[in-house]
C-alpha cells in the first residue's frame, strides 16, 4: 500500500477506515463470480467455449483438419508455382549458360590444341627442311673444297712437272756442254801427250777420231 502525504496526516482511526473498503473489495476479486446463467468466469480472461482449454496441440486438433488441409494445399500450390515459374527456370537458365560456356571452352581448347599440333607439325617440317638444306650445303661445300683441292693439286703437279722438265732440259744442256768441254780437253790433252811421247804433233782430226773411238768404247 502506498502512503500519501494526506494519508500520513490522518489519525490511525481514519487510516483504518480508509483501508477497510479496499480489503473488502479485494476479497471477492480472487473468488469466482457466479453468473445467473451458471457460467463460471475468473480473472484469467479465458473465454467460455475455448476448444483448446483441454491442452490439445493445435495441429493435432481434429476440428481444424479441414482448414489445415486447405492452407496446406494453398501453400503447396503457391510453392509449386514459385518453383515452376521462378526458381526452376532461373536454375535451368544458369545451368544452360554454364553448359554453353563449358561447351565453348571445350571448343576453344580443341581449336587451340589443333593450332598447337599444326604449329608443331610445321616446325618439325621446317626443321627437317633446314636439316636437309644444311646437309646439302655441307655436301656442296665439301665437294667444292675437294674440287678446289684437286685443282690446286693438279696445278701444283703441273707446275712441278714443268719445273722438273725445265731442270732436266738445263741439266741436259749442262751435261752436253760439259761433255763437249771434256772432249775438247781430252783432245788437247791427247795432243800434248802424243807430242811429248813421240815428238810429233798429231792433227786434230786424228786426235778427235781417237777420242771418239775411246769414248765409244
Amino acid at each position: 500500500m502506498f502512503v500519501t502525504p494526506a494519508l500520513a496526516e490522518s489519525t490511525p482511526f481514519e487510516i483504518a477506515q480508509a483501508e477497510t473498503p479496499a480489503e473488502t473489495h479485494e476479497a471477492p476479486a480472487d473468488a469466482q463470480a457466479v453468473q445467473p446463467s451458471g457460467e463460471v468466469h475468473t480473472e484469467t480472461g479465458v473465454a467460455h467455449g475455448d476448444e483448446h482449454a483441454d491442452g490439445v496441440f493445435p495441429p493435432f486438433d481434429q476440428t481444424t483438419f479441414a482448414s489445415q488441409l486447405l492452407w496446406l494445399a494453398i501453400t503447396f500450390g503457391l510453392f509449386y508455382v514459385l518453383m515452376s515459374k521462378v526458381v526452376i527456370p532461373r536454375i535451368g537458365g544458369i545451368l544452360e549458360t554454364r553448359h554453353d560456356r563449358i561447351a565453348q571452352d571445350l571448343d576453344e581448347a580443341a581449336r587451340l590444341k589443333t593450332e598447337a599440333d599444326d604449329a608443331i607439325a610445321a616446325y618439325e617440317q621446317d626443321l627437317a627442311k633446314a636439316r636437309a638444306e644444311g646437309n646439302a650445303i655441307a655436301s656442296a661445300a665439301r665437294e667444292d673444297a675437294k674440287a678446289k683441292a684437286e685443282a690446286e693439286r693438279a696445278r701444283i703437279e703441273a707446275s712441278l712437272q714443268e719445273k722438273i722438265a725445265g731442270a732436266e732440259t738445263r741439266i741436259a744442256e749442262i751435261k752436253a756442254r760439259a761433255l763437249a768441254d771434256v772432249g775438247a780437253i781430252a783432245e788437247e790433252t791427247a795432243t800434248a801427250v802424243v807430242e811429248q811421247l813421240i815428238g810429233v804433233k798429231a792433227t786434230k782430226t786424228d786426235i778427235a777420231a781417237a777420242v771418239k773411238s775411246s769414248g765409244g768404247k
